[in-house]
């Protein structure tokens, strides 16, 4: 079983929603935080989200106030509700998790573990 297997992606208009939904493997080991990268065409990777199994959460500017992440109490399955979706949203959605957090404010350090991607287009 791959450690991190995500799901939801699909087509929808500008203003449409979607959820995806990521599980982990049991045997994953310790997870201190699951999130999601997302990569448009011709970008880099960014994060998207993360929860922090201690509690928390951190988004990016851009999908703040649209974008809801949350997990369930063991956090084997964690969840990214898009509302309000723009066309800017486009791309691959990664399912990603640390066994340890590091980050400052200009650097995040790379997740241990990655889903292999679920696409989401926004198109009118």
């Amino acid at each position: 079983q791959a450690p991190l297997e995500e799901s939801g992606g699909g087509s929808v208009q500008p203003g449409g929603s979607l959820r995806l939904s990521c599980v982990a493997s049991p045997n994953i080991g310790d997870i201190s935080v699951m999130g999601w990268y997302r990569q448009a065409p011709g970008n880099e990777r960014e994060l998207v989200a993360a929860l922090f199994r201690v509690g928390g959460t951190k988004y990016s500017d851009s999908v703040k106030d649209r974008f809801t992440i949350s997990g369930d109490s063991g956090h084997f399955a964690h969840y990214l509700q898009m509302n309000s979706l723009k066309l800017e949203d486009t791309g691959v959605y990664y399912c990603v998790a640390w066994r340890s957090w590091l980050a400052s404010a200009t650097y995040i350090k790379p997740p241990d573990y990655w889903g292999r991607g679920t696409q989401v287009t926004v198109s009118s």
